[in-house]
């Protein structure tokens, strides 16, 4: 990431991933809306990978768990494409369903790596807790898969995550993102491929404190809020920046935010920081633009997917500020691959988490190749932990000791929000940020040398 990263409103995508509903989860016994398809006479660019031999006694089984049909579909159609290019570009083969153009024909497809077979099932969870268990549930008991990858919603994964650790089937999450993932929710069988909040807060305050020395803040008043506070009144202190006033967290309830925005002008403050996921983000964006913030403060928060910039930042051309992946930014083959396949095949460029999507495939596949076709949850497990691959964004390292996967991220200026091809942006800088262990006291031990707790670790 951010993602993943909001309310259940279809036409405010932005938004779903603050959204927790659905019981804890059940433990499992051991044993759509959709992109279109377009003009199908565009060629398709074949995969130039170079994939070394390897044999399997049996196919490997692979649970992708997504929304396709859910306020999440527009997340979940983009890990799907994602992952089968992903899938495609990694093993060298397109797959049994072909160089496909309809996302919809993926419900299984079959990959060849080698001499062994990777059937990849897809299921969509709706992006309900109940329904994350019944598609786990069914995928680990009948299908008999050996790697879940997934989901969208965050507040899944710890249903996801509980699942798999009762079940002991290594989880490759994407896109969801979250502190919690690696912190308190951490097991050994979850990998993230996404920045957790941590790492956008350290993207953003490495560059705003450039520009301000004073900061304050402002986002819902419910648990996600607070912890995303938190994670950047630590980054932009540890880069300098003094808080110059109490966070302020307007309920969810609020239908007028120009008082709280005008407690933003009157703070003293230089800056101000935005969560992104705020349901009222746009109304904040315009109560600032109103009060003329924009000329007077500098404004971190972070951008998000093409399909809704226009919507979201209508009041913030001119601003500066994070994001995870811009399918402009990354100047590498992988991403040239990606940009090419996705624009040749559905008509658009990549989004937001088409990164996560193939950093997903690609990670299961190098594991695969590490363990020779080896699929014990112990195996896969030790491959993965300390690994490092090349994705759409550059180089990834998974950190063996809490899983966070070290990554570039971005800061961008928002020029305009008209381009057909969505370049909205021009580059100002590259960061990987080194977030913090989060792992919760009982695996302190985990974190070794790591700052543990905070970025100055005390």
């Amino acid at each position: 990431m951010k993602f993943a990263r909001f309310l259940l409103l279809a036409e405010v995508t932005f938004l779903l991933i603050l959204s927790a509903c659905g019981p804890a989860a059940t433990v499992i016994p051991p044993t759509a809306t959709m992109i279109p398809a377009v003009n199908t006479a565009i060629p398709v660019v074949t995969t130039a990978t170079s994939v070394p031999p390897l044999t399997c006694a049996q196919p490997v089984k692979v649970g992708l768990i997504t929304s396709i049909t859910s306020g999440f579909s527009h997340y979940g159609a983009s890990m799907m494409r994602s992952f089968m290019l992903g899938m495609e570009y990694a093993t060298g083969s397109a797959g049994s369903v072909g160089n496909i153009f309809d996302i919809t024909k993926t419900q299984e497809n079959t990959f060849t790596l080698g001499d062994c077979q990777i059937t990849i099932y897809v299921a969509d969870d709706k992006s309900l807790q109940p329904t994350v268990t019944a598609a786990a549930q069914d995928l680990i008991t009948n299908k008999g898969v050996n790697i879940l990858v997934g989901t969208v919603n965050m507040y899944s994964m710890s249903t996801l995550q509980t699942i798999v650790a009762q079940n002991h089937i290594p989880l490759i999450v994407a896109p969801a993102a979250g502190d919690d993932i690696t912190g308190v929710n951490f097991n050994e069988y979850s990998f993230p491929v996404s920045p957790n909040f941590y790492q956008e807060a350290m993207n953003i305050c490495t560059y705003l404190t450039t520009k301000s020395s004073t900061f304050v803040q402002i986002g819902p008043d419910i648990p996600y809020g607070h912890t995303y506070a938190t994670d950047f009144r630590d980054a932009c202190t540890f880069d300098g920046g003094t808080f110059v006033a109490n966070d302020i967290f307007p309920s969810t309830t609020v239908t007028d935010y120009s008082p709280y925005v005008q407690q933003v002008k009157n703070s003293g403050a230089k800056a101000w920081l935005l969560n992104p996921a705020a349901g009222s983000f746009i109304q904040i964006l315009k109560a600032a633009a109103d009060l003329g913030l924009n000329q007077s403060m500098v404004v971190g928060t972070t951008f998000d997917d093409n399909a809704v910039m226009a919507r979201f930042y209508q009041n913030g051309i001119g601003i500066t500020s994070g994001i995870l992946y811009h399918y402009t930014v990354p100047q590498n083959p992988i991403n040239d691959w990606l940009v090419a396949q996705t624009t040749a095949r559905y008509g658009v460029p990549p989004d937001l988490f088409d990164s996560e999507g193939m950093n997903a495939a690609i990670l299961l596949v190098k594991a695969l190749q590490t363990t020779h076709a080896n699929v014990t949850p112990s195996a896969l497990i030790a491959a993965m932990e300390g690994m490092t691959f090349n994705g759409p964004k550059g180089q990834i390292y998974i950190r063996p000791e809490d899983h966070v996967a070290i990554q570039d991220m971005y800061i961008l200026k928002l020029t305009n929000l008209t381009d057909p091809a969505f370049k909205f942006f021009d580059t100002i800088r590259t960061n990987r940020p080194e977030p913090p262990c989060l792992l919760p006291a009982s695996l302190k031990a985990r974190c070794g040398a790591l700052p543990y707790g905070s970025l100055s670790g005390k």
